[in-house]
């Protein structure tokens, strides 16, 4: 079973770098297992081992990133087929992204992942995969040319944000709507930089908007300026224009506030190397 949903058949379950087959399948994945609330003290003394599993995993991930350089994460469904028009559209963002200069993320599985992947693969530019431990092992999609495989989501998602200038959510499920609405949340509370966020597909996602803006604004529990996150569009190119365009503006006003916040500390510094002179020169 994929993250969103979907049987999937394979060639074994893999578990961190372990690849089982047979009867050594686990009944149980690593998430389930670490949220399970029944159970015995044994955790007590299983749990450090966890928390060094964990560990583990970030400091792979971000081993592996480090040196990516500018990134999108694209996201979609893995129900969506070649042929489809929203497969069609997965491989022109990638595609336009690696022209652009930048490097494509995905979680490397089948649907829009895949044809995000395909694009950027096709295109020349590095195509990033970040795969999840399921029950069957589907493996990362043939396009993937830099991947890695996860236990936890946590640590997944991470690496999805923390390597990322933008979004762009192409149609797609429960796990694409997590990452949207997790992307959102963060940006909404500025406990990360302000990056854009697309969505592609007017028809799919409109009347997700038209409900946030007739019932969740209507109902005081979002501010105005909260839909001004999220552009949505029927366009890849506009998509991929949108992110470019808003990741330049957003590292320029960083920079403006960073020089900002030198020159009042340079101010503050000379006016106290006076204070300092005077009380100096009067003794």
């Amino acid at each position: 079973m994929s993250d969103d949903g979907i049987p999937q058949s394979g060639t074994g379950y893999r578990r961190g770098p372990v690849l089982l087959r047979g009867n050594q399948i686990p009944r149980t994945t690593t998430d389930q297992r670490l949220l399970a609330s029944d159970q015995d003290t044994d955790w007590l003394h299983s749990d450090p081992w966890r928390v060094l599993r964990i560990q583990s995993e970030f400091v792979e991930g971000f081993g592996a990133l480090a040196e990516l350089g500018q990134a999108v994460s694209v996201f979609g469904s893995a129900r969506t087929k070649p042929g489809h028009a929203d497969y069609a559209a997965g491989e022109t963002v990638g595609r336009l992204l690696v022209e652009a200069g930048y490097a494509v993320i995905t979680g490397g599985g089948p649907g829009i992942m895949e044809a995000a992947n395909k694009g950027a693969a096709e295109a020349g530019g590095t195509s990033v995969g970040l795969g999840i431990e399921l029950p069957f092992e589907q493996g990362v999609n043939e396009y993937v040319n830099l991947g890695i495989n996860f236990r936890y989501f946590f640590a997944r998602k991470t690496m999805f944000l923390k390597y990322a200038q933008g979004f762009i959510v192409m149609p797609g499920g429960f796990g694409t709507f997590d990452e949207l609405f997790e992307a959102v949340t963060l940006v909404q509370t500025h406990k990360v930089t302000q990056f854009p966020i697309v969505l592609v597909g007017k028809k799919y996602w409109g009347g997700l908007l038209e409900w946030v803006r007739t019932t969740a604004l209507e109902h005081g529990v979002i501010s105005a300026a909260d839909l001004d996150i999220i552009h949505l569009t029927d366009d890849p190119a506009d998509a991929v224009r949108h992110v470019v365009d808003r990741a330049h503006q957003i590292a320029a006003e960083q920079a403006a506030l960073q020089a900002a916040v030198a020159a009042e500390r340079a101010t503050e510094q000379a006016a106290a190397a006076g204070r300092h002179d005077a009380v100096v020169g009067n003794s």
